[in-house]
């Protein structure tokens, strides 16, 4: 019986040991190995020769650092705005008996369905400065001043990809809140408009208040989705022109599998998970 017992309470760490033994090998394990491999001069062919933090050096003193920093804020700061402005915008729009809801809905989620790379060669065409659609209805309308190369000017290139994560993310966003607004207590609401609410004073100090843990879980995985951020610069400029579109992820994956400076590469990710690991920390 004791037997029993004790093999009953083992059961479940029997079952977690295959899953916790493939996790230490193919997740922990690597990233222990990532933070050595910041430390040496590793060019992935020969053998990784230890130069302290000498890589972390030369990273804080490197110009494409600080300008892949620099747009990793970009994406930050506009995901944290204008997505849950529109995706909540559109929650509450969609949040009611109207013609055509479920169209509206899956409508505005179907960029999402889409992969990143889908997402980025589709946007890449509609931007292209000869016969791309954005010039050509610009030009059809008049607006010929308005026609830019849209990837290959340095000024506009970060926004112009930014504009399609946007386009992804605001669908995305407005599920979540759909989904929030389902919690919401409908005697409230009719609370609100017996105390003489308006429709914003009702969203302002009822509705909203009530979506405060799903704005908290939206920001932080923006957040965490825009530190991320690496296909839609990959397929769309690969960083350029002149480094002026890449992120820290594309600028990590040009310096390791591109020029052989695995361990340089090294440390940009290392840096990365640093920086990431403070927004995880408060969403966990």
């Amino acid at each position: 019986m004791v037997r029993r017992q004790t093999l009953s309470k083992l059961t479940p760490y029997l079952f977690l040991i295959v899953p916790l033994v493939l996790y230490l090998i193919w997740v922990i394990g690597p990233m222990f190995y990532t933070f050595y491999l910041s430390l040496t001069d590793w060019d992935g062919l020969s053998d990784p020769h230890f130069i302290s933090f000498r890589n972390y050096q030369r990273l804080f003193e490197d110009p494409v650092f600080y300008t892949s920093l620099e747009n990793n804020l970009k994406w930050i700061v506009s995901f944290i705005t204008v997505p849950v402005v529109v995706g909540l915008a559109l929650a509450m729009a969609l949040n009611r008996s109207i013609p055509g809801e479920k169209f509206f809905k899956a409508s505005f989620y179907s960029p999402l369905v889409l992969s990143l790379v889908v997402s980025g060669l589709i946007w890449s065409w509609m931007y292209h400065p000869a016969n791309g659609l954005i010039n050509s209805v610009l030009r059809r309308i008049g607006l010929d001043a308005l026609a830019k190369g849209w990837l290959s000017n340095e000024n506009l290139v970060m926004w112009a990809i930014i504009v399609v994560a946007i386009w992804r993310q605001a669908g995305y966003v407005m599920v979540l809140y759909l989904a929030g607004l389902q919690g919401v207590d409908p005697g409230l609401l009719d609370a609100s408009k017996v105390d003489g609410c308006n429709g914003w004073q009702t969203f302002r100090h009822v509705i909203f208040p009530l979506l405060a843990p799903i704005t908290v879980i939206v920001v932080v995985i923006s957040i965490i989705d825009s530190l991320r951020a690496f296909d839609l610069v990959s397929v769309m400029t690969r960083g350029g022109p002149y480094n002026s579109s890449s992120v820290l992820a594309n600028f990590m994956y040009i310096e390791a599998f591109n020029n052989y400076k695995m361990g340089y590469g090294a440390a940009i990710s290392v840096i990365l998970f640093l920086i990431s690991a403070v927004f995880i920390f408060i969403y966990l």
